[in-house]
């Protein structure tokens, strides 16, 4: 089978002598979900999807994460669904990391492969078929679309990594850059997922600390992350949540580039009341 640069979940169980001792972590602030937790005794099943498990990383829960779901998903050949979306507020990113496909969305069909990207705006009757020979991996985010009046609401695409341009943070000469979508300027839009690069070295070199949560999966290479008030070494296949202000920052460790799937919620304002009403 070929590599996959996205470094999608193995699976399977370890061993009776594998010692228990792993890196996973869950504070008030952040949490981090190594990719050895992600054997297949804690896969779920879902409702109207065939020959179909899934790693729920993340999902709204008190002390967890608010604004966002996010899944990696795995459809055995001839496996997926036809009613793949529950909620008709939500709207969802796939990103492809593993094997073959084809998504009907639109009255379109879009083949699917690693680095594949599909938005799916909210109310989008979309399917997806694995019509591969190998397992179908994919992340999948899912978030409640927050309406503006007097703003259109953002229209479904599919596109592929190599099709979009990275971009430079600035006075990095490129060491740190990111994949973007959805352009920061298109304010329809409530979420983006997009991918961080960064090269062997380079680093954030500052405590972000923000309002956005994010959802993090390490498609490639290695670092050590600042979260909150600890250093955390992270690697190719792990998953990290970061609260909202959750202080964050890293350096890549080489011999490659350090890469990562990202999730935040962007240009809404805050909700002044909480959950229930309260003030």
């Amino acid at each position: 089978m070929t590599h996959s640069p996205y470094n999608p979940p193995s699976g399977g169980l370890p061993g009776q002598t594998s010692l228990m001792t792993g890196r996973a972590v869950f504070t008030e602030a952040y949490a981090v979900i190594p990719h050895g937790v992600m054997s297949d005794i804690v896969t779920s099943a879902l409702p109207f999807w065939t020959g179909t498990k899934a790693w729920i990383l993340a999902r709204p829960l008190s002390g967890f994460a608010e604004t966002f779901a996010q899944y990696l998903m795995e459809v055995a050949p001839g496996g997926g669904s036809a009613q793949p979306e529950p909620d008709p507020t939500a709207q969802g990113v796939l990103f492809v990391v593993d094997g073959q496909g084809s998504l009907e969305a639109e009255g379109g069909t879009h083949p699917l492969r690693p680095g594949s990207y599909a938005y799916l705006a909210p109310g989008t009757a979309w399917s997806l078929r694995n019509d591969g020979a190998t397992p179908l991996r994919f992340h999948w985010v899912r978030k409640v679309f927050e309406p503006v009046p007097g703003l259109e609401a953002p229209t479904t695409f599919v596109t592929h990594e190599s099709a979009v341009e990275p971009v430079g943070m600035v006075g990095t000469e490129g060491a740190w850059a990111t994949t973007r979508f959805v352009s920061p300027e298109d304010l329809r839009h409530d979420m983006h997922v997009n991918i961080v690069t960064l090269r062997p070295g380079a680093s954030i070199p500052f405590e972000e600390t923000h309002i956005m949560e994010h959802g993090l999966f390490i498609l490639e290479g290695k670092a050590v992350y600042r979260l909150n008030r600890d250093w955390v070494e992270v690697e190719a296949g792990d998953f990290l949540w970061l609260r909202a202000y959750c202080p964050q920052a890293c350096y890549a460790g080489g011999p490659g580039p350090f890469r990562y799937l990202l999730y935040k919620d962007v240009n809404r304002h805050p909700a002044l009341r909480l959950q229930g009403g309260a003030r």
